[in-house]
């Protein structure tokens, strides 16, 4: 089969399709044909090796697919042969024409659901649930504050939290990303980009705040978030690209909180949960990922630069 290897740390050209063996299922383990890959920032770091992060050499990348089951290793109940499953994390690699899952990895994916819609679902709108419900503690009544609502992560986080009860202000950097975010059902929609967005949030909060922030970019937003954070608030923080100067007076004069989180360290019990909302938010319509770009698998290296570009709007994803 297909599949993309690395067998070198470094930038984008690293990745390279080659031909290899197709996987096989041992026991309590599926094989996927896959229809679909979703393409995450976390692919880049690892790829990159970002803090010594980076997979044994050579791997294939890639934690989320979207296919077909293909075959079942012994004791396998929950799946067979012939059922359309999204997954989340894979044993030998998601960017290749098959993949070996753990069968806890592996979800069922309704009809009305396309398979590139799937493949947007595990880091994306599991990390959007984990931060929002589990390290956030969001509740109906509350207003939320999605920076860089237009990504994978930020339209996942807009359904979610509507889909709650939440009040949704979301930002974007372009007029399209903005147009896409109150779309997806945000209730306001900022350009961060503007000097006095900031302003604007106070405004739309008769000067309450926002009870949760989800934070992409921690390193150019979190000082400035306590401005707009109402009392006892909460700012998680998923994304961050660099070290900050900060004053923690800012959490003291509010009572508030910053919470980091990562998909990797939610409980098999929350993955459980999540995963369980999430296959019932596909059936019903509730969530609807938003595919930005496809591209061929053989494009992994330009897919892995459009991740990273400011203002893409939407999921990525590679068909093998």
């Amino acid at each position: 089969m297909k599949a993309i290897r690395v067998s070198e740390y470094g930038g984008p050209s690293v990745l390279k399709l080659e031909d290899v063996p197709t996987p096989q299922p041992g026991p309590g383990q599926v094989l996927v044909r896959n229809h679909a890959v979703g393409v995450n920032p976390v692919d880049t770091y690892l790829r990159a090796n970002v803090d010594n992060r980076g997979p044994k050499l050579p791997y294939t990348p890639g934690s989320d697919c979207a296919g077909v089951v293909e075959g079942v290793g012994a004791d396998v109940k929950s799946v067979k042969p012939g059922d359309r499953v999204y997954v989340g994390g894979t044993v030998s690699g998601a960017y290749a024409g098959q993949a070996v899952a753990n069968e806890a990895q592996v979800h069922p994916l309704a009809p009305n659901v396309s398979f590139a819609q799937g493949a947007a679902m595990n880091v994306p709108y599991a990390t959007a649930y984990h931060a929002l419900f589990n390290r956030g503690r969001g509740e109906a009544g509350e207003t939320l504050l999605v920076h860089g609502a237009s990504g994978g992560v930020g339209v996942g986080a807009v359904q979610l939290a509507r889909a709650r009860g939440m009040t949704v202000i979301g930002t974007a950097g372009t007029e399209k990303g903005r147009r896409l975010v109150l779309e997806q059902g945000a209730h306001h929609a900022l350009d961060h980009t503007a000097a006095n967005y900031l302003d604007e949030i106070t405004r739309l909060t008769g000067g309450k705040g926002v009870d949760i922030i989800l934070e992409m970019l921690a390193n150019v937003n979190l000082a400035k978030d306590f401005g707009v954070l109402a009392m006892r608030g909460r700012v998680v923080v998923i994304g961050n690209r660099g070290a900050i100067e900060w004053n923690p007076r800012a959490a003291m004069n509010k009572d508030a909180d910053v919470r980091g989180m990562s998909l990797n360290h939610a409980t098999p019990r929350e993955l459980a949960g999540i995963h369980a909302a999430l296959v019932e938010g596909l059936r019903n319509g509730t969530l609807r990922p938003v595919i930005g770009q496809e591209l061929p698998l053989g494009q992994a290296a330009r897919s892995h630069e459009a991740v990273m570009e400011p203002g893409h709007h939407g999921k990525i994803v590679l068909i093998p």
